[in-house]
């Protein structure tokens, strides 16, 4: 689903959010390639499960045209340095409900932009009758899933030993979920 753009000065960094775009995609394919090498909170290592500008197009395209699924980028003067995406499915049993993800480039943490991509999605999902948001989040990110707990969101359970990290230790995954 496509959204209204959205303007936003934090600490003197302007910033807008707004739906993903077929023009996005090679610089989409770059940036998630960057986000997954510059942390651990995320599920991939860098180079994982790599997509590709034809691919980022194929999940734009698919996106934009359903009613459960929302993707928005946030720019800076003219350079995309996040991502968020609501998924749904069409699966009738679980079609109530999206599931959160989000990456930032390190540079552009502390600016609010996860937290206007968090509250945009909520917005949306709470206009179109989106029952539930799922996410899952480390247990190391505290200031995640203090934010994720600001906006509604409840720990449903624990995925015990989910991600070994480059310190070779295992950590639980958070599962959290927020009901409208």
């Amino acid at each position: 689903m496509i959204v209204n753009t959205k303007q936003y000065e934090v600490r003197n960094l302007h910033y807008k959010v707004r739906s993903a775009q077929f023009k996005d995609a090679q610089a989409l394919s770059e940036l998630r390639l960057q986000i997954d090498g510059e942390t651990e909170n995320l599920d991939r290592v860098k180079g994982e499960a790599y997509i590709n500008e034809e691919g980022f197009k194929d999940i734009i395209k698919s996106d934009s045209e359903s009613l459960n699924t929302i993707f928005l980028v946030a720019e800076v003067n003219g350079t995309l340095v996040g991502f968020s995406r609501c998924e749904g499915n069409a699966l009738k049993r679980s079609s109530h409900k999206v599931e959160f993800g989000v990456g930032v480039l390190m540079n552009y943490w502390g600016y609010g932009i996860g937290k206007n991509f968090l509250k945009e999605s909520i917005s949306w999902a709470d206009a179109n009758n989106i029952k539930k948001i799922t996410l899952n989040v480390l247990e190391t990110n505290e200031k995640a899933i203090t934010l994720y707990k600001n906006y509604g969101f409840e720990v449903e359970g624990v995925l015990q030993k989910d991600k070994l990290l480059s310190d070779d230790n295992y950590y639980n995954t958070l599962l959290m979920g927020r009901l409208n």
